[in-house]
């Protein structure tokens, strides 16, 4: 059967792909409040943020399976099919890290993070929020890019992309710093493995965001 000619012009999935980033940025606030919650050890809404966050990663998983299952066949777009959904995997690795990690807290709540590894963490929470922010102002400009292949708004890109390398990287900093200083705790054995298990999911975060 053929297409008809303009069907392969009109339906482009990166408005979804624009909608799906934009759920996974409200997902990231949620989990930054949770996690923000759980290490003060003064905050009894980690249980609810926690529900938040599976809310918001169902509803992203909703639009992942749109995206995925709603693409018709012989669309014209300006990437492969095969990289559009190699891009949406990294993006909802982002999802899927961040309900990890607080799969893992949910494991073991007591007794909490040290207090002299709080500051630390932190600054790593805060380190894996800023690569997510600029997922959906990225998906934003390449879709304008990809309207008008103005050389200006393709240099915008690539300086987002080097903004999230950076960032990353600052959270692997982060992330070995932490495991340094777990090792200097004068505590047990299930609590290091615990800290230094949270902190590298935590990191993960960063990574899917930088893939």
């Amino acid at each position: 059967m053929r297409l008809p000619f303009m069907s392969m012009f009109m339906t482009s999935p990166f408005e979804a792909l624009q909608e799906h980033a934009e759920k996974v940025k409200e997902c990231a606030w949620a989990f930054q409040q949770s996690l923000e919650c759980y290490i003060s050890q003064k905050c009894y809404r980690f249980d609810e943020l926690r529900e938040e966050v599976i809310r918001l990663e169902s509803e992203a998983d909703a639009i992942k399976r749109r995206i995925r299952g709603h693409l018709p066949i012989g669309t014209l777009m300006p990437v492969s099919k095969f990289q559009l959904f190699l891009y949406l995997r990294e993006q909802d690795g982002v999802l899927d890290a961040v309900e990890d990690v607080l799969d893992w807290i949910s494991y073991r709540p007591e007794p909490g993070i040290p207090a002299q590894v709080e500051k630390e963490f932190l600054w790593l929470v805060d380190a894996v929020i800023e690569p997510i922010e600029e997922l959906s102002l990225m998906v934003r400009e390449a879709r304008e890019y990809f309207r008008n292949y103005n050389d200006q708004q393709r240099t915008r890109v690539k300086e987002i992309i080097r903004n999230l390398r950076q960032q990353e990287h600052e959270a692997d900093k982060i992330e070995h710093t932490i495991k340094k200083s777990v090792f200097h705790l004068d505590t047990d054995a299930v609590t290091v493995f615990h800290l230094v298990r949270l902190a590298e999911i935590i990191g993960s975060i960063a990574d899917h965001a930088e893939n």
